[in-house]
Protein backbone atom coordinates (compact mmCIF):
# COMPACT_ATOMS: atom_id res chain seq x y z
CA UNK A 1 0.00 0.00 0.00
CA UNK A 2 1.30 3.51 -0.35
CA UNK A 3 1.73 5.82 2.86
CA UNK A 4 2.24 9.57 3.58
CA UNK A 5 5.39 10.17 4.97
CA UNK A 6 6.67 14.06 6.43
CA UNK A 7 10.93 14.57 6.15
CA UNK A 8 10.76 17.93 7.15
CA UNK A 9 11.25 21.12 5.23
CA UNK A 10 7.57 21.19 4.60
CA UNK A 11 8.00 18.11 2.07
CA UNK A 12 5.98 15.30 1.72
CA UNK A 13 6.60 11.89 -0.35
CA UNK A 14 4.34 8.97 -0.58
CA UNK A 15 6.19 5.78 -0.60
CA UNK A 16 5.09 1.91 -1.09
CA UNK A 17 5.33 0.08 2.23
CA UNK A 18 3.99 -3.77 2.96
CA UNK A 19 0.06 -3.56 4.55
CA UNK A 20 0.44 -4.60 7.95
CA UNK A 21 -1.47 -7.54 9.81
CA UNK A 22 -2.66 -7.91 13.03
CA UNK A 23 -0.57 -9.41 16.11
CA UNK A 24 -2.37 -9.86 20.18
CA UNK A 25 -5.06 -7.25 20.92
CA UNK A 26 -4.49 -5.69 17.17
CA UNK A 27 -6.80 -4.53 15.06
CA UNK A 28 -6.59 -3.53 11.22
CA UNK A 29 -8.55 -0.36 10.22
CA UNK A 30 -8.76 0.18 6.49
CA UNK A 31 -8.87 4.26 6.60
CA UNK A 32 -11.96 6.51 5.80
CA UNK A 33 -10.86 9.84 6.97
CA UNK A 34 -7.78 10.91 8.23
CA UNK A 35 -7.40 14.68 9.46
CA UNK A 36 -4.36 17.06 9.16
CA UNK A 37 -3.99 18.50 13.20
CA UNK A 38 -2.28 22.30 13.93
CA UNK A 39 0.79 20.14 15.81
CA UNK A 40 1.56 18.07 12.47
CA UNK A 41 1.93 21.15 10.53
CA UNK A 42 3.71 22.93 13.13
CA UNK A 43 6.38 20.49 14.48
CA UNK A 44 6.86 18.11 11.71
CA UNK A 45 5.62 19.01 8.34
CA UNK A 46 7.56 22.49 8.88
CA UNK A 47 10.45 20.71 10.80
CA UNK A 48 10.99 18.25 12.94
CA UNK A 49 10.65 20.02 16.82
CA UNK A 50 10.67 17.04 18.66
CA UNK A 51 13.22 15.65 20.85
CA UNK A 52 12.94 12.21 23.38
CA UNK A 53 10.11 10.04 23.00
CA UNK A 54 8.31 12.55 21.63
CA UNK A 55 9.76 13.07 18.41
CA UNK A 56 8.72 11.99 15.14
CA UNK A 57 9.79 8.81 14.09
CA UNK A 58 9.65 8.95 10.09
CA UNK A 59 6.70 7.09 9.86
CA UNK A 60 3.33 7.25 8.18
CA UNK A 61 1.59 10.50 9.48
CA UNK A 62 -2.02 10.95 10.78
CA UNK A 63 -3.00 11.18 14.00
CA UNK A 64 -6.64 11.59 13.46
CA UNK A 65 -7.97 8.50 11.76
CA UNK A 66 -11.66 7.31 11.70
CA UNK A 67 -12.57 3.91 9.43
CA UNK A 68 -13.55 0.65 9.23
CA UNK A 69 -11.79 -2.84 10.98
CA UNK A 70 -10.92 -5.39 8.69
CA UNK A 71 -9.42 -8.15 10.49
CA UNK A 72 -8.96 -8.88 14.19
CA UNK A 73 -6.05 -10.57 15.56
CA UNK A 74 -6.00 -12.63 18.66
CA UNK A 75 -7.27 -11.88 21.86
CA UNK A 76 -9.35 -8.90 20.86
CA UNK A 77 -12.67 -8.73 23.33
CA UNK A 78 -14.99 -5.69 21.62
CA UNK A 79 -14.74 -5.09 18.03
CA UNK A 80 -15.41 -6.95 15.17
CA UNK A 81 -15.21 -6.75 11.09
CA UNK A 82 -17.06 -4.43 9.72
CA UNK A 83 -17.34 -1.95 12.69
CA UNK A 84 -16.66 1.65 12.21
CA UNK A 85 -14.13 3.12 14.65
CA UNK A 86 -13.04 6.82 15.72
CA UNK A 87 -9.28 6.24 17.55
CA UNK A 88 -7.69 7.42 19.91
CA UNK A 89 -4.28 8.48 19.18
CA UNK A 90 -2.04 7.60 21.84
CA UNK A 91 -1.48 4.03 22.67
CA UNK A 92 0.36 4.16 25.80
CA UNK A 93 1.18 1.63 28.50
CA UNK A 94 -1.60 0.66 29.95
CA UNK A 95 -0.45 0.49 33.20
CA UNK A 96 0.64 3.65 34.85
CA UNK A 97 -2.12 5.95 36.98
CA UNK A 98 -2.59 8.28 33.61
CA UNK A 99 -3.52 5.17 31.05
CA UNK A 100 -5.90 3.34 34.21
CA UNK A 101 -7.50 6.92 34.13
CA UNK A 102 -7.60 7.20 30.14
CA UNK A 103 -5.23 9.84 29.81
CA UNK A 104 -2.64 7.90 27.54
CA UNK A 105 -1.60 11.17 25.89
CA UNK A 106 0.56 11.30 29.60
CA UNK A 107 1.39 7.98 29.64
CA UNK A 108 5.58 8.65 30.54
CA UNK A 109 6.29 4.76 29.53
CA UNK A 110 9.20 4.42 26.66
CA UNK A 111 6.11 2.00 25.82
CA UNK A 112 4.13 4.79 24.38
CA UNK A 113 3.61 5.74 21.06
CA UNK A 114 1.71 8.36 18.84
CA UNK A 115 0.26 7.01 15.81
CA UNK A 116 1.50 9.37 13.17
CA UNK A 117 4.34 10.30 15.45
CA UNK A 118 6.09 7.21 16.67
CA UNK A 119 3.95 4.51 14.86
CA UNK A 120 2.01 4.45 11.67
CA UNK A 121 -0.76 6.20 11.54
CA UNK A 122 -3.60 6.95 9.15
CA UNK A 123 -2.46 8.65 5.89
CA UNK A 124 -2.60 5.37 4.40
CA UNK A 125 -5.33 2.30 2.89
CA UNK A 126 -4.45 0.43 6.27
CA UNK A 127 -3.96 1.42 9.82
CA UNK A 128 -2.57 -1.31 12.71
CA UNK A 129 -4.29 -0.30 15.89
CA UNK A 130 -4.17 -1.82 19.39
CA UNK A 131 -7.90 -2.09 20.07
CA UNK A 132 -7.79 -0.79 23.30
CA UNK A 133 -7.68 2.68 21.46
CA UNK A 134 -10.83 2.36 19.57
CA UNK A 135 -13.34 3.54 20.07
CA UNK A 136 -17.25 2.99 18.24
CA UNK A 137 -18.05 5.53 15.83
CA UNK A 138 -22.10 5.63 16.23
CA UNK A 139 -24.21 5.53 12.91
CA UNK A 140 -25.28 9.12 12.53
CA UNK A 141 -21.80 10.38 12.58
CA UNK A 142 -19.99 9.72 9.42
CA UNK A 143 -16.01 9.16 8.76
CA UNK A 144 -15.17 13.11 8.89
CA UNK A 145 -16.89 13.46 12.12
CA UNK A 146 -15.09 10.82 13.39
CA UNK A 147 -11.92 11.97 12.14
CA UNK A 148 -12.26 15.15 13.92
CA UNK A 149 -12.92 13.99 16.85
CA UNK A 150 -9.48 12.76 18.42
CA UNK A 151 -7.67 15.67 18.61
CA UNK A 152 -9.75 18.16 17.49
CA UNK A 153 -12.97 18.30 18.89
CA UNK A 154 -11.67 16.11 21.63
CA UNK A 155 -8.94 19.09 22.87
CA UNK A 156 -11.49 21.17 22.75
CA UNK A 157 -14.30 19.03 24.56
CA UNK A 158 -11.78 18.67 27.42
CA UNK A 159 -10.92 22.40 27.50
CA UNK A 160 -14.85 23.37 27.84
CA UNK A 161 -15.24 20.37 30.74
CA UNK A 162 -12.52 21.09 32.45
CA UNK A 163 -14.08 24.59 32.67
CA UNK A 164 -17.49 23.40 33.49
CA UNK A 165 -19.13 25.64 31.14
CA UNK A 166 -22.68 25.61 30.79
CA UNK A 167 -25.78 28.01 30.72
CA UNK A 168 -24.27 30.62 33.41
CA UNK A 169 -21.22 31.29 30.62
CA UNK A 170 -19.97 33.53 28.93
CA UNK A 171 -17.04 32.08 26.66
CA UNK A 172 -13.91 33.43 25.01
CA UNK A 173 -12.01 32.17 22.74
CA UNK A 174 -8.93 33.21 21.76
CA UNK A 175 -7.42 31.74 18.37
CA UNK A 176 -10.10 30.59 16.10
CA UNK A 177 -8.24 27.80 13.99
CA UNK A 178 -9.71 24.25 14.09
CA UNK A 179 -10.07 23.93 17.73
CA UNK A 180 -10.89 26.88 18.45
CA UNK A 181 -14.04 27.01 16.51
CA UNK A 182 -14.61 23.58 18.18
CA UNK A 183 -14.71 24.79 21.59
CA UNK A 184 -17.27 27.84 20.22
CA UNK A 185 -19.19 25.25 19.06
CA UNK A 186 -19.48 22.62 21.72
CA UNK A 187 -19.30 25.89 24.32
CA UNK A 188 -23.30 26.56 22.66
CA UNK A 189 -24.02 23.07 22.62
CA UNK A 190 -23.29 23.28 26.79
CA UNK A 191 -25.17 26.02 27.05
CA UNK A 192 -22.98 29.24 27.32
CA UNK A 193 -24.77 32.40 26.33
CA UNK A 194 -22.67 33.83 24.41
CA UNK A 195 -19.14 33.22 22.42
CA UNK A 196 -16.57 35.77 22.02
CA UNK A 197 -13.90 34.59 19.50
CA UNK A 198 -10.61 36.88 19.09
CA UNK A 199 -8.27 36.18 15.88
CA UNK A 200 -5.29 38.11 14.28
CA UNK A 201 -6.81 37.01 10.95
CA UNK A 202 -10.01 38.49 10.01
CA UNK A 203 -10.65 35.16 7.37
CA UNK A 204 -10.52 33.05 9.91
CA UNK A 205 -13.24 35.04 12.51
CA UNK A 206 -15.19 35.05 9.49
CA UNK A 207 -15.21 31.12 8.55
CA UNK A 208 -15.83 31.15 12.69
CA UNK A 209 -19.24 33.32 12.24
CA UNK A 210 -20.24 31.20 9.21
CA UNK A 211 -20.03 27.91 11.33
CA UNK A 212 -21.71 29.19 13.75
CA UNK A 213 -18.79 29.10 16.13
CA UNK A 214 -18.72 32.34 17.82
CA UNK A 215 -21.33 35.31 18.34
CA UNK A 216 -19.10 38.36 18.64
CA UNK A 217 -15.77 38.75 16.44
CA UNK A 218 -13.09 40.73 17.57
CA UNK A 219 -9.40 41.01 16.02
CA UNK A 220 -6.47 41.01 17.82
CA UNK A 221 -5.27 44.62 18.29
CA UNK A 222 -4.24 46.43 20.73
CA UNK A 223 -8.17 47.47 21.51
CA UNK A 224 -9.25 43.61 22.07
CA UNK A 225 -9.71 43.36 25.62
CA UNK A 226 -11.67 46.75 25.50
CA UNK A 227 -14.08 45.46 22.84
CA UNK A 228 -14.62 42.39 24.77
CA UNK A 229 -15.31 44.30 27.86
CA UNK A 230 -17.89 46.17 25.90
CA UNK A 231 -19.54 43.06 24.89
CA UNK A 232 -19.57 41.84 28.24
CA UNK A 233 -21.00 45.06 30.22
CA UNK A 234 -17.65 46.01 31.21
CA UNK A 235 -17.17 42.33 32.94
CA UNK A 236 -15.42 39.82 30.97
CA UNK A 237 -16.26 36.27 30.04
CA UNK A 238 -16.51 33.89 32.88
CA UNK A 239 -14.20 31.33 30.69
CA UNK A 240 -11.95 31.48 28.25
CA UNK A 241 -10.14 29.55 26.49
CA UNK A 242 -6.96 30.48 24.26
CA UNK A 243 -6.33 27.95 21.96
CA UNK A 244 -3.73 29.97 19.59
CA UNK A 245 -0.61 29.40 21.92
CA UNK A 246 0.65 33.11 21.40
CA UNK A 247 1.84 35.25 24.04
CA UNK A 248 -0.10 38.04 23.59
CA UNK A 249 -3.11 35.51 22.84
CA UNK A 250 -3.04 34.37 26.30
CA UNK A 251 -2.51 37.64 27.49
CA UNK A 252 -5.61 38.80 26.13
CA UNK A 253 -7.47 35.74 27.10
CA UNK A 254 -6.88 36.26 31.07
CA UNK A 255 -7.24 39.69 30.69
CA UNK A 256 -11.02 39.02 29.15
CA UNK A 257 -11.55 36.70 31.73
CA UNK A 258 -14.17 38.07 34.82
CA UNK A 259 -13.41 37.97 38.45
CA UNK A 260 -13.10 34.56 39.79
CA UNK A 261 -13.77 33.22 36.43
CA UNK A 262 -12.00 30.32 34.36
CA UNK A 263 -9.62 29.84 32.15
CA UNK A 264 -8.00 27.09 29.98
CA UNK A 265 -4.61 27.00 28.46
CA UNK A 266 -4.79 24.93 25.20
CA UNK A 267 -2.65 26.31 23.02
CA UNK A 268 0.77 24.88 22.42
CA UNK A 269 4.23 26.39 22.47
CA UNK A 270 5.92 29.72 23.82
CA UNK A 271 5.41 31.30 27.27
CA UNK A 272 3.39 32.65 29.45
CA UNK A 273 4.38 36.01 31.19
CA UNK A 274 1.42 38.12 33.01
CA UNK A 275 1.75 40.30 36.68
CA UNK A 276 0.96 37.50 38.53
CA UNK A 277 -0.85 40.20 41.22
CA UNK A 278 -2.83 41.99 38.60
CA UNK A 279 -3.92 39.07 36.13
CA UNK A 280 -4.07 36.12 38.70
CA UNK A 281 -4.33 37.02 42.27
CA UNK A 282 -6.22 39.95 42.85
CA UNK A 283 -9.03 38.99 40.08
CA UNK A 284 -8.52 35.15 41.95
CA UNK A 285 -9.02 33.15 38.32
CA UNK A 286 -8.49 29.74 38.20
CA UNK A 287 -6.28 28.35 35.30
CA UNK A 288 -6.22 25.40 33.65
CA UNK A 289 -3.59 23.57 31.53
CA UNK A 290 -5.40 20.97 29.48
CA UNK A 291 -3.77 18.39 27.09
CA UNK A 292 -5.62 16.61 24.42
CA UNK A 293 -8.32 14.69 26.56
CA UNK A 294 -8.77 11.04 27.89
CA UNK A 295 -10.48 7.84 26.52
CA UNK A 296 -13.67 8.39 28.84
CA UNK A 297 -14.03 11.83 28.24
CA UNK A 298 -13.86 11.25 23.90
CA UNK A 299 -16.58 8.10 24.57
CA UNK A 300 -18.44 10.59 26.12
CA UNK A 301 -18.13 13.37 23.43
CA UNK A 302 -19.23 10.88 20.61
CA UNK A 303 -22.07 9.96 22.50
CA UNK A 304 -22.94 13.88 22.82
CA UNK A 305 -22.38 14.53 19.53
CA UNK A 306 -24.84 12.00 18.27
CA UNK A 307 -27.58 13.16 20.82
CA UNK A 308 -27.40 16.54 19.65
CA UNK A 309 -26.77 16.17 16.39
CA UNK A 310 -23.92 18.16 16.22
CA UNK A 311 -21.26 17.25 13.03
CA UNK A 312 -17.87 18.20 13.65
CA UNK A 313 -17.59 17.67 9.33
CA UNK A 314 -18.73 21.29 9.20
CA UNK A 315 -15.53 22.82 9.95
CA UNK A 316 -14.22 20.72 7.16
CA UNK A 317 -13.13 22.94 3.98
CA UNK A 318 -10.96 20.83 1.88
CA UNK A 319 -10.53 17.22 1.70
CA UNK A 320 -8.54 15.72 -0.56
CA UNK A 321 -7.18 11.59 -1.94
CA UNK A 322 -4.43 10.20 -0.67
CA UNK A 323 -2.39 11.04 -3.76
CA UNK A 324 -2.84 14.91 -3.29
CA UNK A 325 -1.59 14.94 -0.01
CA UNK A 326 0.97 17.58 -0.35
CA UNK A 327 -1.78 19.74 -1.28
CA UNK A 328 -3.69 19.21 1.45
CA UNK A 329 -0.69 20.10 3.81
CA UNK A 330 0.02 23.34 1.85
CA UNK A 331 -3.92 24.27 2.30
CA UNK A 332 -3.47 23.17 6.61
CA UNK A 333 -0.44 25.03 6.59
CA UNK A 334 -1.56 28.22 5.18
CA UNK A 335 -3.96 28.87 7.80
CA UNK A 336 -6.66 30.41 6.36
CA UNK A 337 -8.71 27.16 6.02
CA UNK A 338 -10.80 25.00 8.65
CA UNK A 339 -10.05 21.56 9.18
CA UNK A 340 -8.30 19.78 5.99
CA UNK A 341 -8.41 16.12 5.61
CA UNK A 342 -7.39 13.34 3.38
CA UNK A 343 -9.88 10.76 2.59
CA UNK A 344 -9.96 7.44 1.16
CA UNK A 345 -12.15 5.69 -1.07
CA UNK A 346 -13.80 2.05 -1.29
Amino acid sequence: MRGVFLPGGRQVEIRDVPEPVPGPGQVLVRMRASMICGSDIRAIYREHLGRGPEAYRGVIAGHEPCGEIVEVGPECRRFAPGDRVVLYHIAGCGLCDDCRAGYMISCTSPLRAAYGWQRDGGHAKLLLAEERTCLALPDSLSDLDGASVACQFGTAYEAVRRADVSGRDRVLVTGMGPVGMAVGLLAKALGATTVIGVDVERSRLELAERFGALDVAVEATDEAVIRIRGATDGEGCEVSVDASGSRQARATALEGTRRWGRAVMVGEGNRLDVDVSHTLIHPQLTVFGSWVTSLGRMAELLERLARWDLHPDRLVTDTFALEDAARAYEIADAGHSGKVGIVMEG
